[in-house]
């Protein structure tokens, strides 16, 4: 991005990331290749996504710290939007470690009924999050290797009220 958009020379690029002028130029270009395939990244059977989704859901509604550290990329990333209408976490949590006791201790303090339903949200893998049989959350899962890599959570109640709504197409 530096280099295509905003015209970064390498040796600047090299610099600011630590690597070699070489391996900045062959970084890019590996990317540029790939741009122009237009091909996934990477490739997750549909059968891996559901198995960790379900190991994550287990773990969460239990608030097993073991389950969730399992299931967690070491540098998994949570975004969370609450809309400035319930809270969320400001800044995204990077890290298993992290995410796994805050995600736990957030399930362990809901005094009420937690359940969670697997869903496809935007042609990902994810969860609704239910408390006492209201949605509370979804939950958007990127799973590369086995484990999850990237969460996204909805948390904003005006954006969960679309959940269950069909959306009209028009072209």
């Amino acid at each position: 991005m530096l280099r295509e958009v905003f015209d970064v020379p390498h040796d600047e690029i090299a610099e600011a990331v630590g690597k070699s002028s070489a391996a900045v130029r062959q970084i890019a270009h590996r990317a540029r290749r790939h741009v122009a395939a237009r091909r996934p990244r990477m490739e997750v059977s549909r059968t891996e996504q559901q198995q960790v989704v379900e190991q994550f859901r287990a773990a969460l509604t239990t608030g097993d710290v073991q389950g969730l550290m399992a299931v967690l990329a070491p540098d998994v990333v949570l975004v969370s939007d609450g809309g400035g209408l319930v809270p969320a976490a400001r800044k995204p949590i990077e890290g298993a470690d992290k995410l796994a006791a805050v995600l736990a201790f957030g399930a362990t303090k809901v005094s009420a009924e937690l359940t969670s339903t697997p869903v496809w949200l935007n042609g990902a893998p994810g969860a609704l999050i239910d408390i006492d049989g209201e949605v509370a959350a979804a939950v958007s899962l990127t799973v590369e290797n086995g484990r999850i890599t990237r969460i996204y959570a909805i948390l904003n109640p005006h954006k969960l009220a679309w959940l269950d709504a069909e959306a009209a197409l028009a072209r």
